[in-house]
């Protein structure tokens, strides 16, 4: 059986992908860490999303004492905290290769993480294209795939955690996912749910192209039919515009003729999407109007 639990996304408010998963056999937190946009409509984070980001860090750490296994897929601060290592103390601990397929950025994030949980968790272990046993849960790492459209960013791992017949596969910072590479191991592994991080079309003609885009509606069509998938969870960097419904609007007639749910993070726990980043102008302007702060 397994037990999926968003704990910290974009829909909530704050940069995330933090992941609980509960299996027969163990409770694995996959990307405990959360960040903010530093500046977002030449605009630093509110105080709502700081607040936001206090508590969903909180539940993410709650969970990392509940958990036995942790996960880093790649070295970016809004999947990981090096400044909080002990909570990796006694932890089984699947990492991103520090030293390949990464860029210089990335590595010496990693140097510095490796450095600061010497001596912390009960064993690490490099994840990159392995597959490791608990029980009768197994958990399987892709070889490592673009952050994004090309090798720039680095790379990440994504995650596909099995038990029984039930399968979840975790895409980390696929942007998109606009490389055929990126979409091989979903498709191989044949998940009941995909989280999946969607098309950065919040820097649409910008960062990221519009032939990167189509590229990404044709992959996420292709997971919706050559799959089993009952949900995909279409967040992280897509939930970061707030014309993402009519951006991949191929996708969600594409799921509802399937019978697949697509959807963010915040909807599958029956939340509300509460896009801050995306909504940061209109949280300033609001507090402007009324004199006084924004609560929650």
């Amino acid at each position: 059986m397994l037990n999926v639990k968003p704990l910290a996304f974009d829909s909530f408010g704050v940069r995330s992908m933090a992941t609980f998963v509960e299996t027969d056999d163990i409770a694995v937190l996959i990307d405990p860490g959360v960040s903010l946009a530093p500046s977002r409509y030449s605009l630093p984070p509110h105080p709502v999303e700081e607040q936001r980001m206090r508590e969903t860090w909180a539940d993410i750490k709650e969970h990392a004492s509940r958990s036995d296994v942790l996960v880093v897929t790649h070295y970016h601060y809004d999947h990981y905290d090096p400044e909080e290592p002990e909570i990796y103390e006694g932890k089984i601990v699947y990492l991103k290769h520090p030293k390949e397929l990464i860029n210089k950025s990335q590595e010496k994030r990693a140097s510095y993480f490796f450095d600061k949980l010497k001596g912390i968790p009960k064993s690490m272990d490099i994840a990159d294209g392995k597959e490791f046993k608990h029980g009768s849960t197994r958990i399987k790492f892709s070889p490592p795939v673009y952050h994004g459209t090309n090798s720039k960013l680095g790379y990440v791992v994504e995650v596909c955690i099995s038990c029984g017949d039930e399968k979840v596969v975790f895409t980390s910072d696929v942007e998109g996912p606009s490389v055929d590479a990126q979409i091989e191991f979903i498709i191989q592994e044949n998940p009941d749910l995909v989280i999946l991080d969607g098309p950065m079309t919040y820097m649409l003609g910008f960062r990221y192209s519009r032939k990167s885009l189509a590229l990404a509606i044709e992959n996420m069509n292709r997971i919706i039919k050559e799959t089993s998938a009952k949900y995909i969870l279409i967040e992280h960097h897509f939930m970061r515009d707030l014309k993402f419904k009519e951006r991949i609007a191929e996708v969600y007639e594409c799921a509802v003729e399937k019978g697949v749910k697509a959807l963010s993070a915040a909807e599958y726990l029956g939340r509300d999407v509460e896009m801050l980043e995306a909504r940061r102008k209109e949280l300033y302007a609001s507090n402007q109007k009324q004199k006084k702060p924004i609560t929650l």
